[in-house]
């Protein structure tokens, strides 16, 4: 299968950890970020982070830094819809992203995305854990998207959605499934005791 880019979704106000970069702060011996792109960036052909704000913070990594074309901190959509013209800009057809505050992502994470979205012949494909209430719990900044759709994506973000099922469920998102044992991969990292469990995790 042909490689997508990737895109770090780093857009986000983090209010529950009091503001600033989740994927600077400091897990082991590394940053959050520096966690997630061990094991995201084998899988994409290049990639971008998404983010606003001073884009020089995250110049150590190197890489392209895209703000958000939609005003107002329209969350993880505004964050698709960026990478997605970007990767318009170098030729690709597909992006996968992923969240900057999850460290703990699977390695096949891309390839189980495009597998997934090959087999339900859908456009779209979202990583998916098994959760004891709901029965299936789907991780939206975990996902495989098409560029042809930034289109939609734009017109549906300037006419006020931001619930990224909504979007998706247009377009008859297809799951792919991640085991939750020993933990779940897609932990991310949203408060102080959240940071204080992935050092836990990573210990282990």
């Amino acid at each position: 299968m042909k490689q997508p880019l990737g895109v770090i979704l780093a857009g986000g106000l983090s209010r529950r950890m009091g503001g600033g970069d989740k994927g600077l702060l400091r897990l082991g011996g590394s940053t959050i970020l520096e966690s997630v792109l061990s094991r995201f960036a084998p899988q994409v052909k290049e990639y971008a982070i998404n983010a606003n704000g001073d884009p020089d913070r995250f110049s150590d990594f190197g890489v392209p830094i895209i703000p958000d074309s939609i005003d107002g901190f329209a969350g993880p959509l505004a964050g698709v819809l960026a990478g997605m013209d970007w990767a318009a800009e170098q030729g690709g057809d597909h992006i996968v992203t992923a969240a900057a505050d999850t460290p703990f992502l699977p390695d096949d994470l891309v390839v189980r995305l495009q597998v997934a979205a090959q087999e339900a012949g859908t456009p779209i494909a979202l990583a998916a854990t098994p959760d004891p209430e709901r029965g299936m719990a789907r991780h939206p900044t975990c996902g495989i998207w098409p560029v042809a759709l930034r289109d939609d994506l734009r017109a549906a973000l300037n006419d006020g959605l931001r619930k990224v099922v909504l979007w998706t469920d247009k377009h008859g998102a297809a799951q792919a499934f991640f085991s939750t044992d020993p933990f779940d991969p897609f932990f991310n990292v949203n408060t102080p005791d959240d940071l204080v469990r992935a050092q836990e995790l990573l210990s282990q």
